[in-house]
């Protein structure tokens, strides 16, 4: 640890990894922001109209927490690579635009590393916008694959690591566990 603390600054978070949890590590900074007063906004690039517990309880901090479901569902469902990369391209724009003007506190980037492994956005973009961000937005970026630029720039990186699936036994996806 450093001798001296230095000034606050609004950091870059990275969830990736093979394992469960990024999107959920997500959502528990930003139920930890809430409870500090924070505006939260969430932009997710691949989920879309599937009914996610986040959402439903989103609703429960109306005009403290938006959830925006920017996709049509995971990429293998949207065959489009064009479609990805206009849906991409949407959401960024959106999100981008809220993180500039600074009045969420945090905003989080849900699935973007994704997005940017299947080059549906430029890196160098992406890369741009975060290093001029506003001092005081903290910003988290989930998804596997995240690129080795995008983790050179982070404050700070949690790589999950799955150990063992309840998928790789059969069992289907829990509502009120992975979504």
């Amino acid at each position: 640890m450093p001798q001296t603390l230095r000034k606050k600054k609004g950091l870059i978070l990275v969830h990736t990894g093979e394992g469960k949890g990024k999107t959920t590590a997500a959502l528990g900074l930003a139920f930890r922001a809430l409870g500090c007063g924070w505006k939260v906004l969430i932009i997710q690039f691949i989920k879309g109209d599937w009914k996610y517990g986040e959402l439903d309880a989103a609703k429960k901090f109306e005009g403290q927490l938006e959830i925006h479901q920017m996709g049509e569902g995971f990429t293998w469902v949207v065959k489009s690579d064009e479609r990805q990369k206009e849906l991409a391209r949407n959401a960024w724009e959106f999100g981008k635009k809220a993180m500039m003007e600074g009045q969420y506190p945090l905003v989080i980037f849900d699935e973007i590393n994704y997005v940017l492994d299947y080059q549906f956005l430029p890196l160098d973009e992406v890369i741009e916008a975060l290093k001029n961000k506003p001092e005081n937005v903290h910003v988290v970026l989930t998804g596997r694959n995240a690129k080795p630029e995008i983790i050179e720039i982070a404050d700070l990186v949690t790589e999950m690591k799955k150990i063992k699936h309840p998928f790789d036994e059969g069992i289907v996806a829990q509502r009120g566990i992975e979504f």
